[in-house]
């Protein structure tokens, strides 16, 4: 197991503790740092093992699974750009694609950020792209060597 404060591997002398709040698992010289607390195992079973039963049942997925684009930053000129190309008013396109015009006119001006849905029917409509790729960014740490990425304490300052 791995210390959820420092990064180091503590294995089985990691222990639950409090943290101005924050319950984690702490090595044993972390645990300077707050106070144990007693854990109750029992329930804990009997929790994941409901959540496996119901994942099963639900077909539990990956909430970000899909989530591989993003719209672009640039949206409204975009948009505003292509209407006007192809000539239409702000309620012409309103009317084609089932949105009212002020709705139009503040998703060109930047102030309404377009719902997927409304973002689709308008690159329909206005045969253009509005969404980027998303690239993967990388977590892990360079500055600790056999840590598997960042943990709470890369961003925790103590106060000596």
């Amino acid at each position: 197991m791995q210390c959820e404060l420092c990064g180091n591997d503590c294995g089985d002398r990691c222990r639950q503790a409090e943290i101005e709040g924050v319950r984690m698992m702490l090595c044993p010289s972390c645990m300077r740092h707050g106070h144990g607390v007693q854990e109750v195992r029992d329930t804990t079973v009997q929790v994941q093992r409901s959540l496996i039963r119901r994942s099963r049942r639900i077909g539990h997925k990956d909430v970000y699974e899909g989530m591989n684009r993003e719209l672009v930053n640039d949206w409204g000129d975009i948009i505003k750009k292509a209407r006007e190309n192809k000539g239409l008013t702000r309620e012409q396109l309103g009317f084609k694609i089932g949105e009212r015009t002020v709705t139009i006119s503040k998703i060109e001006n930047g102030e309404l950020r377009p719902s997927d849905k409304v973002a689709q029917k308008l690159e329909k409509e206005l045969s253009i792209s509005l969404f980027e790729e998303v690239k993967a960014i990388s977590t892990t740490s360079s500055t600790q060597s056999g840590s598997q990425g960042y943990t709470l304490g890369d961003f925790i300052k103590f106060k000596e």
